[in-house]
């Protein structure tokens, strides 16, 4: 299949299929129970009064076919911003096309028009296709590392803790 697309900044009136692209990306993982957010959370959070978060979109002239979903972090070795790569999804119909790698260079270029010093994401361990195609791409996966999570109970336990040390 050829077909021309586009990579773009979203605007509020994406939210409604990004919201969408979120959940296929959660049923692809296998993680659809995982997903509890709301569109009007995800509008908030992504063009209220305090953004955390960016998207770009891949679309065709007709549809939004894939998404990168980001926001800025910093690194105090390199004392200098970082962007974390939350999502990369392209619809099935539109994989191994170069959609993904259209998404990926868009985010390198703003990495690098931002003057951030890297790219970073989790990839589950099983997504062997993803796996390869990061690694095509230069991307390398750090050994040593591992992601810890504080979430639910847990989160509110700690966070609520009267004493301090």
């Amino acid at each position: 299949m050829s077909f021309s697309f586009a990579i773009r900044p979203a605007t509020p009136a994406d939210v409604p299929v990004i919201f969408q692209l979120i959940q296929a990306l959660a049923a692809y993982e296998k993680l659809s129970h995982a997903v509890t957010g709301t569109e009007e959370a995800l509008r908030q959070h992504l063009f209220g009064d305090r953004p955390y978060a960016e998207v770009l979109l891949a679309h065709t002239a007709t549809e939004v076919i894939g998404y990168a979903l980001f926001f800025a972090t910093y690194s105090t070795f390199l004392t200098r911003p970082g962007l974390w790569l939350e999502d990369l999804f392209v619809l099935p119909t539109y994989r191994r096309q170069g959609v993904g790698t259209a998404l990926l260079k868009a985010l390198a270029r703003l990495a690098c028009d931002r003057d951030y010093g890297r790219i970073e994401w989790s990839v589950l361990d099983w997504n062997r296709r993803a796996i390869q195609f990061y690694e095509r791409l230069g991307a390398t996966v750090l050994p040593d590392w591992r992601i810890y999570r504080l979430s639910g109970e847990a989160l509110t336990t700690l966070g609520s803790a009267q004493e301090i040390g």
